[in-house]
């Protein structure tokens, strides 16, 4: 949950309540940033609330999803995404 930080830069209302447990309230508009991936799931997070924000982001490190998600531009492109990897 410590990726939380990185959705709040992007609009999110998100309380960090423990280390397992956050509470988020409301409904924003999520806007575009630049920001690192930590993790799989984290990363796997960014990029669904990148695809739902507002403008362009760029996810970096994004390789912890790539290992821990077969094909997941592929198959975010299938299903309508505007998704691109960039090297």
């Amino acid at each position: 949950m410590f990726f939380t930080d990185k959705l709040v830069q992007m609009g999110a209302n998100i309380v960090l309540c423990d280390p397992h447990r956050c509470v988020i309230t409301g409904s924003t508009q999520l806007r575009a940033r630049s920001v690192y991936s930590p993790d799989l799931r984290a990363g796997a997070a960014l990029v669904l609330a990148a695809l739902a924000a507002e403008g362009t982001s760029e996810i970096h490190d994004i390789e912890w999803v790539e290992r821990g998600y077969e094909n997941f531009v592929d198959r975010l492109s299938a299903l309508g995404a505007d998704i691109e990897k960039v090297d």
